[in-house]
């Protein structure tokens, strides 16, 4: 089984979608005149500071501590360690190429969510990509909506959103708890930590408490908990860096040599190049999501009126996801050659905070297992509300399947930590690109819209001598435009 969703999973993740992936990145990045470059100090002003008069549900910034809530987990610790030990050093130069390019992808996500979301009857806001297929290429495309809504469904529930969560926070506790497994109990065959159980079990309590409360809670809840473990998290790779400043130039020597496979033995440097290639940008999407269409579900949901100065605040998830924590753990684990250690998964990153840091590995770990919890735990909670806007979107709203769905969320969340890692990895990678392909095709389809949009923003904030346009005229956002 295990061989044949590896197949599955390399057919997905070959050269068309790293083609895709990247290319609807270098159109975006070309037509919007590099606006993740240019705007990005504006796009952080805007991430602190609300819009004023805009409908929604939550805040611009819970909006977005919603999405980054979802893509910051243990793609982010664990994921890069394994991009790094797969594809070697060279897979961080993929993994950050691809975030750079996905800024501009998850700007234009962020802004097709706002232009082309609807409200249903109570006032609350309905939005992603399903409806900016629909509303945005046309009924006839509804077919290619409801694809990507039944993918993502599926992908919150069994893969990126529960079970590769919660292993990484259980896997987590038993290094720290009981590396040597001395306390266990058998389970389905199998001898698991009481560390892992009793995680297991706290975590999944805590969820449900959450979810009961809805996108509201979540959005508060993500809104403390996210800016506080990103700022944590940082310093800490920071001062890793810092202390071994020395090393850097050679460090990122490497890195580029590795990417290139320029390091490689006689004749494999284009393979070197391939492997690392697909491993930092298949991690870098799991990551921060550009081009699934998972964090627009969070955008459309956002107090805004103005479609491009909530692609802004999107964009800004990706640059913190991946320029600056995934960047950061990949340079930690590179700096101190953990990759070269044979260890794997949380194991890899815990050994470079163990080795760079004037800490024991005792301490070491306890960081890095409370980072990593709370990273996992805010992104069960983001990709339940993206798993139920999904199923809604199918169901036609019907709420009866939405709170049924929530049960079996948090049932996938209690079991998750007995099932096998390997498999839930390979499992979350097959539906993060079978979600990816009907997004990106609508992202390319609606490109013109997008450049459109972000000419006459900029345009009309030039003309209005300011930088914000919460108290200027409303800009045409019709269906009927395109």
């Amino acid at each position: 089984m295990g061989d044949y969703l590896t197949k599955i999973n390399s057919m997905i993740w070959g050269a068309p979608m790293i083609v895709l992936i990247l290319g609807i990145g270098i159109i975006l990045t070309v037509g919007c005149r590099m606006i993740q470059i240019r705007r990005l100090p504006l796009a952080l002003k805007y991430m602190v500071k609300n819009e004023e008069g805009g409908q929604g549900d939550v805040t611009s910034f819970q909006a977005l501590c919603t999405a980054l809530s979802a893509t910051i987990g243990t793609g982010n610790i664990v994921g890069v360690a394994t991009a790094i030990v797969a594809g070697g050093p060279g897979a961080l130069f993929w993994l950050e190429l691809a975030g750079l390019l996905g800024m501009a992808t998850k700007y234009a996500e962020g802004l097709l969510a706002v232009k082309y979301r609807t409200f249903d009857d109570h006032g609350k806001a309905l939005g992603g990509p399903f409806y900016y297929i629909e509303n945005g290429l046309g009924h006839k495309w509804k077919w290619l909506a409801k694809m990507f809504a039944f993918f993502g469904a599926i992908a919150g529930l069994i893969g990126i959103g529960t079970i590769a969560q919660i292993n990484g926070i259980t896997s987590a506790a038993e290094t720290f708890f009981d590396p040597e497994k001395v306390n266990t109990i058998t389970l389905f065959g199998n001898e698991y930590s009481w560390a892992v159980i009793i995680t297991g079990v706290v975590v999944t309590i805590l969820v449900a408490i959450v979810l009961i409360g809805g996108v509201q809670r979540i959005a508060r809840v993500s809104e403390i908990i996210v800016p506080l473990m990103i700022v944590i998290y940082v310093g800490l790779c920071l001062f890793m860096i810092i202390i071994n400043i020395s090393k850097l130039p050679s460090v990122i020597v490497e890195i580029v040599q590795s990417a290139f496979g320029l390091r490689a033995v006689s004749g494999g440097a284009m393979g070197a190049m391939m492997i690392a290639m697909q491993k930092g940008v298949a991690r870098g999407i799991f990551s921060n999501e550009s081009g699934l269409g998972s964090a627009p579900i969070a955008a459309a949901a956002a107090q805004s009126k103005e479609p491009v100065r909530q692609g802004l605040v999107s964009m800004t998830g990706t640059f913190i996801d991946t320029l600056v924590v995934c960047n950061m753990t990949g340079m930690a684990i590179i700096l101190t050659r953990a990759w070269k250690t044979g260890l794997e998964g949380s194991a890899v990153t815990i050994y470079a905070f163990s080795e760079a840091l004037p800490l024991s590995q005792t301490v070491a770990s306890l960081l890095l297992m409370i980072c990593l919890a709370f990273f996992a735990f805010t992104t069960i909670l983001g990709w339940n509300y993206y798993s139920e806007r999904c199923l809604s979107y199918l169901t036609g709203g019907n709420t009866k399947f939405s709170s049924a769905f929530r049960f079996v969320y948090i049932f996938a969340v209690f079991i998750g930590p007995y099932l096998t890692v390997s498999a839930v990895w390979t499992i979350a990678d097959i539906f993060n690109g079978l979600m990816a392909f009907p997004n990106i095709i609508a992202l390319i389809l609606l490109s013109p819209v997008v450049i459109k949009e972000t000419k006459s923003y900029f345009a009309r904030l030039s003309a209005s001598e300011t930088d914000d346009l919460s108290s200027v005229p409303l800009a045409d956002t019709s269906f009927d435009d395109e």
